[in-house]
């Protein structure tokens, strides 16, 4: 399921490689947001945004550029800022799930900013004091500092699942095995155990048939994959009456 438009902006502040740009236009795309703005970034437009981009060269046709963090903000309700470094300041930290979840639902009410800063020192104390809340992404505590496109690719994805965003099935896959397929396997499975002589050699000696139910089980077959199974069982009958009976 594709969720519909959400009105949540990307705002990267002073960015320094024309490459992240690109990188970054690829993540919303990726992610059904389409609200790039760019507060002094060194160089755009610029090639490498563009190879980078992808196939998103939408995102930064729209892109807007602008000299004031405020302007970049203009309109937006809330404003989420992310940061992997501890801050003094009482700042309010939400996970980036919970954060995700909150900016989805704030944007049904009005536009919403996700703030991002420059790949080597990140946000400002100053920029932050801009934001509502920060959005931390779980790390390596001793390695947490995440490329600015990854960075946003982690927080649009879960931006997108919060919005609704579910794996469908391709139409066309094949169903499951129903449960009378299933029975014919294992009676089938059982006769033809019986006459190739294989018998359980456990301790008790009464649960193979369980066990085969159970590990095959687990492998949730399909209806093709059951015919399968049962057409190679019928093979090895067939190659058993054609060597005759057993002395």
């Amino acid at each position: 399921m594709i969720p519909s438009p959400a009105d949540i902006r990307v705002v990267l502040i002073e960015t320094s490689h024309p490459g992240n740009i690109g990188a970054v236009a690829r993540a919303m795309k990726n992610m059904g947001l389409s609200q790039l703005v760019l507060v002094r970034p060194r160089e755009f437009p610029h090639s490498e945004a563009s190879a980078r981009a992808s196939g998103a060269t939408d995102v930064l046709e729209q892109a807007r550029v602008v000299d004031r963090i405020e302007d970049g903000l203009a309109g937006c309700g809330l404003v989420v800022a992310t940061t992997a470094r501890d801050r003094d300041q009482n700042f309010r930290v939400l996970d980036v799930r919970d954060a995700a979840a909150r900016v989805v639902e704030e944007s049904v009410r009005g536009p919403v900013a996700l703030m991002f800063g420059n790949e080597r020192t990140g946000l400002t104390n100053a920029e932050l004091s801009l934001a509502h809340l920060l959005l931390r992404i779980p790390a390596n505590p001793e390695y947490a500092s995440l490329n600015l496109a990854m960075a946003v690719q982690l927080v649009t994805y879960e931006v997108y699942r919060a919005r609704g965003a579910r794996h469908e099935p391709a139409p066309g896959l094949v169903p499951l095995a129903p449960a009378d397929d299933m029975e014919r396997l294992y009676v089938h499975l059982e006769q033809v155990l019986q006459e190739i002589g294989f018998r359980d050699r456990t301790t008790s000696g009464k649960h193979l048939m369980e066990r085969i139910r159970r590990f095959i089980n687990r492998a949730e077959l399909d209806q093709n994959e059951a015919n399968i199974m049962r057409g190679i069982l019928t093979a090895v009958q067939n190659k058993r009456r054609q060597a005759g009976p057993r002395e």
